[in-house]
């Protein structure tokens, strides 16, 4: 099921591509950028921008600093996560301390995310 982009938050997610945080940076610059598969960034999805995502393995990967372990951001995930999932989309979380201290591990299991849903080549 196609998800229709809203264009009104192209210039947010112009603004975020250009201003990511260092852990979206790292996982960029350091895997994603060069990972076989296709990735977004900033990636509008209906009404919302997601942090990285792969059309072709139907996932999105967000990565979470403090503002999502309060009650406000807790919740706007919880909506976030649902829509995602209601259009096909996995939604994969980490927090930015995994990126700075489990970064192999956060690697490893978008890798095994990926390829796991990938259609079967013949």
């Amino acid at each position: 099921m196609a998800v229709k982009k809203n264009n009104t938050l192209l210039p947010r997610a112009k603004a975020l591509r250009k201003n990511m945080t260092p852990q979206e940076r790292k996982l960029w610059y350091s895997f994603l950028r060069a990972y076989p598969v296709k990735f977004y960034k900033q990636r509008i999805i209906g009404p919302f921008i997601a942090d990285f995502y792969c059309a072709s393995a139907k996932l999105v990967i967000e990565l979470d600093g403090w503002q999502h372990y309060e009650t406000v951001g807790q919740d706007y995930d919880q909506r976030r996560d649902r829509y995602m999932e209601t259009h096909g989309l996995r939604v994969l979380r980490f927090s930015n301390r995994e990126i700075n201290e489990e970064f192999t591990a956060v690697c490893e299991a978008i890798d095994l995310a990926v390829q796991g849903h990938l259609p079967e080549l013949d």
